[in-house]
C-alpha cells in the first residue's frame, strides 16, 4: 500500500519536476545547518502559489497570457466610466461655442440629446458582438472599434439633424470625433485588460503556479507517510485531496469559475490541514446552495482559507475556530471567512494575499464587487460581495 501511494504520488508531482524520494530524504526534524543548502527563499505566498525549484517563468508565460481583446464593456462600472467620459469631452468641446455659462449649458444639453443616445449605442452593440468581435485579430478589433466610432459620431448628428437642433450637418467631422472618442475609450478597455494579467503578472503566474510551498508538501507527504500502515485508506483520501489541489493550481488559468468549485477546493484543503492540526483546527460551514453559481476569479476562496489558517490556528497552541459562509441576498452573493486570531494578534502577514485577492476580485467584477477585511472582539473576517 506505501508504495502505490508514494508511486500515485510520484505520478501527480511528475509535471512539476518533483520526485518524491528527494522529498523523504528531507528530514525537518534536523538541525537547520544539517538540511541541504538553498539560495532560493519562500515567498509569502499562498500554498497553491508558493515557489519549489527555480523555474524560468518567462518562456511559459505565452501558454498563460490570454488574446488580447478590446470589447469588454459588458460592466456597469465600465459603461457608467465610458458615458462620463464622453460627456465630459462633450462639455469641453461645448466651451468653445458658447460665450457665457448659461450659453454653455443650453449647447451642451441640446448636444447631449444625440451624443448620449449614440454613445449607448456603441455600449450596446460592443456589449451584443462581444465574443465575435473578440475573435478577430488585434488589428481588425482596432478597425472594427473605430469603424462602430464613426457610424456613431454620424448617427449623433443625425439625430441632431432630425430635431432640427443644428442648422448644417457636420457629417465629417461628427464621424471622425466619434472615431477619436472610440478610439481613446479602447485604449482604456485594453488596457483595463491587460491589467488581468500583464506580461509580468502572466510569467510570475506561469512560475507560482508551477510550485508548491516546501514546507506544506513536506508536512502533507509525512502525514500521508505516517497513516500509510495504520490509516490506509485516510492516506489514500489525503493523497487524492492534494492531487485535486495540485490539478487546480496548475490548470490554464480560466477567466472565472463558480462558488461552488472555490468551495470544494476549499474543503478539500481544510481537509488536509486537519489531519495535520487534528483538533487545533474547528471549521464550521455555513453555505446557501442559491449562491452556487456565482463567478470568481479561479483560487480565490483558498488563500483566504489558508490565510485564516496561517494567522489563526499555526499560531495558537489551542487552536483556532474557522468559519465560512456564503449567503445569497437578491442579485449579490457575500462570502464571509472568519477566524479567531490567538491573544497578542499573533506574528503579522504582509497583506500580499488579501491585497492579491481584492485586485483580482476588482477586475472581474468591477465597481460590482465589494472587500472587506475586520478584526474585533478576536476575530478577523473577510467579506466579499459579489453579482449573481
Amino acid at each position: 500500500m506505501a508504495s502505490a501511494i508514494l508511486a500515485e504520488a510520484n505520478f501527480i508531482f511528475a509535471p512539476a519536476g518533483l520526485k518524491i524520494q528527494s522529498i523523504l530524504n528531507h528530514n525537518p526534524c534536523r538541525p537547520r545547518s544539517m538540511n541541504p543548502p538553498t539560495d532560493t527563499p519562500y515567498p509569502d505566498d499562498s500554498t497553491l502559489l508558493g515557489s519549489l525549484a527555480p523555474f524560468d517563468g518567462a518562456g511559459a508565460a505565452a501558454s498563460f497570457v490570454p488574446p488580447a481583446t478590446l470589447f469588454d464593456a459588458c460592466h456597469v462600472g465600465v459603461v457608467l466610466r465610458v458615458v462620463l467620459f464622453v460627456q465630459a469631452s462633450l462639455g469641453v468641446g461645448a466651451m468653445f461655442g458658447a460665450a457665457d455659462p448659461l450659453g454653455w449649458l443650453l449647447l451642451f444639453s441640446m448636444l447631449t440629446g444625440g451624443v448620449l443616445p449614440a454613445t449607448l449605442a456603441w455600449l450596446i452593440t460592443v456589449c451584443a458582438f462581444k465574443v465575435r468581435l473578440n475573435q478577430l485579430k488585434i488589428q481588425h478589433q482596432w478597425l472594427a472599434g473605430l469603424a462602430l466610432g464613426a457610424a456613431a459620431g454620424v448617427y449623433a448628428c443625425g439625430l441632431l439633424t432630425l430635431m432640427a437642433l443644428q442648422l448644417e450637418a457636420p457629417w465629417w467631422a461628427s464621424g471622425a470625433s466619434g472615431m477619436l472618442l472610440s478610439a481613446m475609450v479602447l485604449a482604456g478597455l485594453f488596457w483595463r485588460t491587460q491589467a488581468r494579467t500583464p506580461a509580468a503578472t502572466a510569467a510570475r503566474l506561469a512560475e507560482l503556479q508551477s510550485r508548491i510551498r516546501p514546507h506544506f508538501l513536506f508536512n502533507t507527504l509525512n502525514s500521508a507517510i505516517a497513516l500509510v500502515r495504520a490509516e490506509p485508506a485516510r492516506a489514500e483520501t489525503m493523497l487524492e485531496d492534494l492531487s485535486e489541489l495540485f490539478r487546480s493550481a496548475l490548470a490554464d488559468p480560466a477567466e472565472s469559475v463558480t462558488l461552488a468549485q472555490e468551495i470544494l477546493l476549499a474543503e478539500r484543503y481544510l481537509a488536509i490541514e486537519q489531519i495535520r492540526f487534528g483538533g487545533r483546527l474547528r471549521v464550521q460551514w455555513s453555505l446557501d446552495a442559491s449562491a452556487d453559481a456565482a463567478r470568481l476569479p479561479p483560487l480565490l476562496l483558498q488563500p483566504l482559507v489558508e490565510n485564516a489558517v496561517r494567522h489563526g490556528v499555526e499560531p495558537s497552541a489551542s487552536g483556532a475556530d474557522i468559519r465560512i459562509s456564503t449567503a445569497r441576498r437578491g442579485s449579490i452573493v457575500v462570502v464571509k471567512v472568519t477566524n479567531s486570531v490567538p491573544a497578542g494578534g499573533g506574528q503579522p502577514g504582509h497583506g500580499l494575499a488579501l491585497a492579491n485577492v481584492r485586485n483580482r476580485l476588482y477586475l472581474l467584477h468591477d465597481v460590482q464587487a465589494r472587500f472587506k477585511t475586520s478584526c474585533k472582539e478576536g476575530l478577523f473576517q473577510v467579506r466579499l460581495e459579489i453579482p449573481l
